[in-house]
């Protein structure tokens, strides 16, 4: 008797062992994004931007899937720089995602957040964007990406908050300010439009950042400006506090998919 439990206790996590195997992944992510994502204004970016640290969320919390990422964050960029007519920002993004090509069971993610600078009052290209054209522009670029990568999920995030007298080499201001929040009901729009003609394809990522980063100026760089001291970058802290809300979302999205 002792022996049969035995045998079927086995049996059972052979069984449990080769289920977690069949639903083992892989997610491959490319980000896209300005300063924010790049992990502008950080000592080492390469090791604390919001990117890295989304994918050792993610690592930690399905460790059943393996994941790799690319981080295309430009710092300065707005959706105009990543037009893919523009044939600039975007080159690189389809360089990054055609690396993973070759894993060819793999699911590919792009993880977007841009608008920012979009949103300045003048500095940055194409500033001021306004919200006809933002929801142009991101159409056009999530359009190209669902055309060159037929089954890949896009995920777009909302902007961050900045204080309203953030002035660097751009200006920003209580304006752009007021044009940056203009840009969610866009995205929420820009989501719910492709529900029917790319249905499981495209999805709204993180919401939060604006009012969470509002209420908590010390997870940003003190800048300097013209205007007084600002916050617009993340620090350490608040890098890493983005990654994982960044990861949360994406983990949100990936585990629906069959």
């Amino acid at each position: 008797m002792k022996n049969r439990l035995f045998f079927f206790a086995c049996l059972l996590c052979l069984l449990g062992s080769m289920t977690a195997m069949s639903q083992s992944k892989q997610i491959d992510i490319v980000f896209i994004g300005n300063s924010i994502t790049h992990g502008g204004g950080l000592a080492h970016p390469e090791q604390d931007a919001p990117p890295v640290k989304a994918c050792e969320w993610l690592k930690q919390a399905m460790p059943v899937a393996a994941f790799n990422f690319s981080n295309q964050g430009v710092s300065g960029s707005t959706t105009v720089d990543f037009l893919p007519a523009t044939n600039r920002l975007f080159n690189n993004v389809i360089k990054a995602a055609d690396v993973f090509k070759s894993d060819k069971d793999a699911t590919l993610v792009f993880s977007m957040v841009l608008g920012t600078n979009d949103s300045a009052i003048e500095g940055p290209n194409g500033s001021p964007v306004s919200p006809a054209d933002y929801k142009t522009n991101v159409i056009t670029i999530v359009d190209r990406l669902l055309k060159d990568y037929p089954g890949c999920i896009v995920i777009l995030h909302h902007p961050t908050w900045y204080s309203p007298n953030t002035q660097n080499s751009s200006r920003y201001l209580a304006e752009g300010l007021a044009r940056l929040q203009s840009y969610f009901p866009v995205l929420k729009a820009v989501v719910a439009g492709y529900r029917t003609t790319h249905p499981g394809q495209v999805y709204t990522g993180y919401t939060g950042g604006f009012k969470y980063f509002r209420q908590h100026p010390e997870l940003f760089i003190q800048e300097h400006g013209k205007a007084g001291t600002f916050q617009l970058h993340p620090n350490e802290k608040g890098a890493a506090e983005l990654g994982v809300f960044w990861a949360k979302a994406i983990k949100g999205v990936v585990t629906k998919l069959k």
